[in-house]
């Protein structure tokens, strides 16, 4: 059984899982916070948890072997301005202070400028791939 199939078999899984307990919380009447929907609500954070821990380790199961088995280079090229992205946000970011949160708890000056950092990163590479998506699509127009 092909790799393409398992992952085929665990996402119908998943997937049916994820309706059946959704079903289950559209169709109960009372309010979601408190009672019986609570808990279906807890059950469907926790199956979203499980995705991104199964994509995630994919991803880096196929980053790995693309690694190993294609041009390495580029791999590499690419990791770097990931990471360059992330430090130029990181030294950019405002917000080296303590913050309050809302449960009244102190977030640390690390941590907000971390939270800041995280969106300059964001913004930056959202910009670049609209900059790309825009250039691809007007190389096609010139190119037909």
């Amino acid at each position: 059984m092909g790799l393409h199939k398992i992952l085929k078999l665990i996402v119908g899984i998943v997937g049916i899982v994820a309706l059946v307990v959704a079903g289950m919380v559209w169709a109960n009447n009372e309010a979601i916070v408190g009672g019986d929907s609570q808990n279906l609500v807890d059950i469907m954070i926790l199956l979203a948890w499980i995705v991104i821990g199964i994509a995630v380790i994919l991803v880096a199961i196929f980053v790995i072997k693309g690694l190993f088995s294609g041009n390495a280079k580029n791999t590499l090229i690419g990791a770097g301005a990931f990471l360059l992205v992330v430090a130029i946000s990181y030294f950019a970011a405002s917000g080296a202070e303590e913050v309050a949160m809302k449960d009244g708890e102190m977030l640390s000056a690390s941590g907000s400028q971390w939270v800041s950092a995280g969106i300059n990163a964001f913004f930056i590479l959202a910009a670049v791939a609209i900059v790309l998506m825009v250039i691809s699509g007007a190389k096609k127009l010139v190119n037909k």
